[in-house]
């Protein structure tokens, strides 16, 4: 079922679930409106959805031709249906206004409250904010009703399990929920109520799901996010209030996303791109310099932008684990070749052509401790995030084991020009590949299994364990290196692999 589900939510960009999630809870929140369970009326839901995307939609059009960039429709659409669950339906001018208001600030807000074309803060919490500073008017976040919380349930673990962020959500869910609980007890609330009433009447699973789990506003490393999350929890769920600020759940989380900000690339990132070779005849090396010196450690990836038409489901963007250096003054990525309109788009650009990249992610890193004994396991392209690890560190001072299966001998050309010294390197492949590098042992045909992991490396137990591939072999393998006694698994495993 898991495999299901991972190619299921694989199929579709991440903008492309959340705004057909946020449509289908606008749906339901319509019948709910029907049968008499919310509180506002059909045609106010209705009046409110139209003005909140509506303007999100139109003024994202003119702001993007103004700034000559191409708009991004879907990122519209989402911030249009976010600030609908969070301001009050109503066929009031005075509320419909405040609604068009938020949606036009939130706009404005990727452009303007932006660092070098990466936005500062969610664009929909930013825009309610300003509203409710400026007294224009309130955020009522109706989604926390009880009877959307099936719903929003659903929906918000689809989203936090294809990002990878549920145990980001959960910290956040725990520290606003342990908060909010001992208030309401202090305030003489049953121990039953006190614990229902934070998923009951506050929209706990809302923003950790649609909001506190956007990419581009949370900070690289888990501990960070971790951190962040806290901080925000202990925000949404703390009344205090100075002058006309009081206490929101949008602010709280406009103050995480400052913090995380403060931690991150502070600055869109600007490539042009140099060089592009094949690899193999299915695997494609792209190599780009960046405008300025890029932040990142050896094994964590980007999310590459490339705008182009006719866009098929899976959008303008992807994900790829870096190959090279931190140290390097290139960035080089590689990839599977597919159809898609994106890898197309991506092959077809010239060496001098700009694009951009959104941020960088990822825990998949070494120790700095070169006390342990490594196991680093790659299928196929895989093997990146390894590729710039080892061209990372003096490889010749730590213990460590590379297992590489490929799906045929030419991918081996992936480890051409990587410094293998003291790596004990074994690759599983259909075939004896007919030259190998120095210290790179063939292990034989096959599947990568139980077996076939202790005959390759007998002391797997003693080892940390990294692991990189598909999901299938991701989630095939773990449990294996598990059962072995291995006691610490990393995994790189990120939305749109």
């Amino acid at each position: 079922m898991k495999r299901a589900l991972d190619t299921a939510l694989g199929r579709i960009t991440m903008y492309r679930l959340v705004l057909l999630l946020l449509t289908l809870l606008a749906a339901v929140s319509m019948v709910l409106s029907a049968i008499g369970l919310l509180f506002f009326s059909p045609l106010e839901l209705l009046a409110g959805l139209v003005g909140a995307v509506g303007v999100s939609y139109l003024s994202n059009l003119g702001v993007a031709r103004l700034f000559r960039v191409v708009p991004n429709g879907e990122s519209a659409l989402i911030t249009g249906l976010l600030l609908f669950f969070l301001f009050r339906p109503s066929l009031e001018p005075a509320e419909l206004g405040a609604t068009a208001i938020a949606a036009l600030v939130a706009t404005v807000s990727k452009y303007v409250v932006a660092v070098r074309g990466k936005h500062i803060f969610n664009p929909a919490a930013f825009g309610a904010v300003v509203v409710g500073v400026s007294g224009l008017g309130v955020t009522w976040w109706w989604v926390g009703s009880q009877y959307l919380l099936p719903f929003v349930l659903i929906a918000a673990v689809l989203v936090l399990y294809r990002t990878r962020r549920l145990a980001v959500a959960g910290v956040f869910v725990v520290v606003s929920v342990a908060v909010l609980v001992v208030t309401l007890l202090g305030a003489g609330m049953s121990i039953g109520a006190a614990l229902a009433t934070p998923f009951t009447s506050y929209p706990v699973l809302f923003l950790a799901g649609f909001m506190l789990s956007e990419p581009l506003t949370l900070p690289p490393r888990r501990w960070q996010q971790f951190t962040e999350a806290t901080i925000v929890g202990v925000l949404f769920a703390v009344p205090y209030s100075f002058g006309p600020i009081y206490s929101t759940p949008e602010l709280a989380l406009i103050v995480g996303n400052l913090l995380a900000f403060a931690v991150s690339q502070r600055r869109g990132i600007r490539l042009e791109l140099l060089s592009r070779r094949r690899v193999t005849p299915s695997i494609v090396e792209v190599s780009f310099r960046p405008a300025a010196p890029l932040r990142f450690e050896a094994g964590q990836y980007l999310e590459l932008q490339v705008p182009h038409q006719r866009q098929d489901a899976r959008g303008q963007r992807r994900m790829f684990s870096i190959a090279s250096a931190p140290a390097s003054n290139l960035v080089t990525v590689a990839y599977r070749d597919s159809d898609s309109s994106f890898k197309t788009a991506l092959g077809a650009l010239e060496p001098g052509a700009r694009v951009v990249a959104t941020g960088v992610w990822g825990e998949f890193v070494l120790p700095s401790s070169t006390s342990r004994p490594l196991l680093l396991i790659a299928a196929g392209i895989g093997i990146t995030p390894f590729l710039s690890q080892l061209a990372a560190i003096d490889s010749q001072r730590r213990d460590i084991v590379l297992v590489f299966a490929v799906a045929n001998t030419a991918e081996l050309a992936l480890l051409d020009g990587v410094n293998l010294a003291g790596v004990n390197v074994r690759v599983i492949a259909p075939e004896p590949p007919p030259m190998l590098p120095p210290g790179v042992v063939y292990s034989g045909p096959g599947r990568l299994d139980r077996d076939r992991l202790v005959e390759i490396v007998p002391d797997v137990a003693s080892r940390s364990a990294w692991l990189s591939g598909p999901p299938a072999l991701v989630d095939a393998i773990k449990p294996v290196l598990r059962r072995l006694g291995v006691r610490r698994v990393h995994i790189d495993y990120f939305s749109g692999y």
